[in-house]
């Protein structure tokens, strides 16, 4: 089944354009004028991506994801604002705090859309696989909510013990140095700090509250780093 994209643009020149090319290209466009509407859309059809214009009247493009991004079904619904003025930092983090994955700046080549919006349907894709995986182990992982159930039980972990098992479970298979996880958990330069031992004992306390099935996923590359392990 083609995968679903919804796009929101007060531009007719620009929504024709581009629900014609999408349409050619495999995917199955919906697509309308404005941002209300556009909710009313996402919540019917739901869509795989939405593609909105940042600067509508009435509802723009961030007020829409934000208003999106707290709906229920839209967690995996992924989002690319099109903006047709110079997008600068402050843009940039407006967007992803309401929940954009992605920018394209008006006028933009068609190959290259096409490009962004299949790279954001990948990783949502990815996700939703790690998810099954997950579930297949007996875990729920909610970093929105900084929560683990294990088994359908509820685990409690520090704030640093979430973040290192999230860190390993989004790169499935892959082996996660000392410096890197000191540096994308805990934040230290590790040119400045590169003690293992802050590591090892995250770890064992993650071994011990996840009981022994889930642990020895958990495994230790010697001399190399940490990753999680997904194989049966």
């Amino acid at each position: 089944m083609p995968q679903k994209i919804l796009v929101i643009d007060d531009e007719a020149a620009l929504r024709k354009m581009v629900h014609k090319f999408l349409t050619d290209s495999g995917l199955n466009v919906v697509h309308t004028d404005n941002g209300s509407e556009g909710l009313l859309l996402a919540r019917e059809s739901h869509p795989d991506l939405v593609l909105v214009d940042a600067e509508m009247p009435g509802l723009d493009g961030y007020s829409f994801c934000r208003v999106l991004k707290k709906e229920d079904f839209a967690a995996a619904i992924g989002v690319i604002v099109m903006s047709g003025k110079f997008v600068g930092e402050k843009d940039v983090v407006t967007g992803l705090e309401c929940g954009a994955d992605d920018y394209v700046l008006k006028p933009f080549s068609l190959q290259v859309l096409l490009a962004r919006i299949k790279a954001v349907l990948r990783r949502y894709s990815a996700s939703a696989k790690m998810e099954v995986k997950l579930r297949k182990h007996g875990l729920e992982l909610d970093p929105a909510g900084r929560a683990l159930k294990v088994r359908g039980n509820l685990v409690s972990l520090t704030r640093k013990e979430f973040d290192l098992l999230a860190s390993l479970i989004e790169r499935p298979g892959r082996v996660l140095s000392i410096p890197f996880l000191l540096q994308n958990v805990w934040g230290y330069d590790p040119a400045d700090y590169n003690d293992p031992g802050t590591v090892e004992v995250h770890v064992s306390h993650l071994r011990k509250k996840l009981g022994p099935q889930i642990a020895k996923r958990l495994v230790n590359v010697h001399g190399r780093g940490y990753k999680f392990d997904y194989a049966d």
